[in-house]
């Protein structure tokens, strides 16, 4: 039965696939003859965007309507065959996320908070240190290369083994922590019952998986800052700190900015590493994300999910805004 059900979802996706290549197949000979009808000299241009486009349609605007949709409806387990769709379905969905407890006690507001402190101390975190290993890799070091393979190495690991290997971690009786603080004479750590260490196990695993990232882009940044920068100020008397200050981050600017704002809603939208390491599904280390998982997944909340869904992406769509205009952080990249 298993494979049947499997035989039958694998058909389902390949012929949505072949369908998909069929009509940007059609739709590049379509314009294709438009271009050759009418003798239009950028045609090629257009064939070329077009299945960009299409993909940016059925990846990015389609889901969305679609999750709007479903925001104003009643949808769930138990009316997923006739939901109800109307303006007083969605009103209570988005009311209810604001009003109501998301899960079985909390409320919105305790998660968002939880989930901004989570957020700000791993991109400072990933920042400051990834800015800080790429410092020290752009200087002349011996074995240079193998230190850069260490430190990529957790970037390299999927998000799910790296979740999986570091619960073990934090096992009360089995894991690396708990056995090196019982031989020092210190009592366990309560990792997984209790919220506040759970939440502390959380930010080093994910702290190990994303400062890599960064530490590449600030290196790659930094390799492109040409040495006359530093020697005139160095002519002009400036100390380690006051390049720092005054050339590099400068400089870096237009390359930090996108990946800080990149790195916040990753590290917003994280779901494999606080739901692995929440193995006790404990709501007060909840994560916006995971809470929106559980919602429309454990609770089979979809309608309700959607709109909670749509709340979260205004949130960083708003920040994304926000935070390029204060900084800045693009002028670089457009001059």
């Amino acid at each position: 039965m298993r494979t049947g059900i499997i035989a039958t979802s694998l058909g389902q996706v390949g012929g949505t696939i072949f369908f998909i290549l069929g009509g940007v197949l059609l739709l590049e000979v379509l314009l294709w003859g438009v271009g050759r009808a009418f003798r239009m000299k950028n045609m090629l241009l257009y064939m070329l965007l077009a299945p960009g486009i299409v993909g940016l349609i059925l990846l990015v605007v389609y889901p969305l309507v679609f999750e709007l949709a479903l925001a104003f409806s009643n949808m769930s387990l138990r009316t997923f065959k006739h939901p109800t769709f109307g303006i007083k379905e969605g009103i209570d969905n988005f009311v209810r996320v604001f009003t109501r407890p998301v899960l079985k006690q909390t409320y919105f507001f305790p998660i968002f908070f939880r989930t901004v402190l989570w957020t700000v101390i791993q991109v400072s975190a990933h920042v400051t240190l990834g800015l800080g290993l790429a410092i020290l890799l752009n200087r002349p070091m011996f074995l240079k290369n193998i230190y850069k393979a260490f430190l990529i190495l957790p970037w390299a690991i999927p998000d799910i083994i790296s979740g999986l290997a570091w619960r073990g971690e934090f096992h009360y009786e089995y894991g690396v922590f708990n056995i090196i603080l019982t031989r020092l004479g210190a009592d366990p750590i309560p990792w997984k019952s209790d919220p506040l260490w759970n939440f502390v196990a959380m930010n080093i695993t994910n702290i190990w998986l994303g400062v890599p990232f960064m530490m590449v882009i600030s290196l790659g940044g930094l390799q492109s800052i040409s040495k006359e920068y530093y020697e005139a100020a160095q002519i002009d008397g400036a100390t380690s700190a006051q390049k720092l200050w005054y050339v590099t981050l400068p400089l870096l600017k237009p390359i930090l900015t996108p990946a800080v704002i990149l790195g916040v809603i990753w590290t917003f939208n994280n779901f494999n590493v606080p739901y692995f390491i929440n193995q006790n599904e404990l709501e007060s280390s909840d994560l916006l994300v995971t809470a929106l998982f559980r919602a429309a997944f454990e609770y089979n909340q979809y309608g309700f999910a959607a709109a909670f869904a749509f709340v979260v992406f205004l949130i960083l769509l708003f920040f994304s805004l926000w935070y390029i205009r204060i900084t800045g952080g693009l002028k670089g990249v457009k001059e």
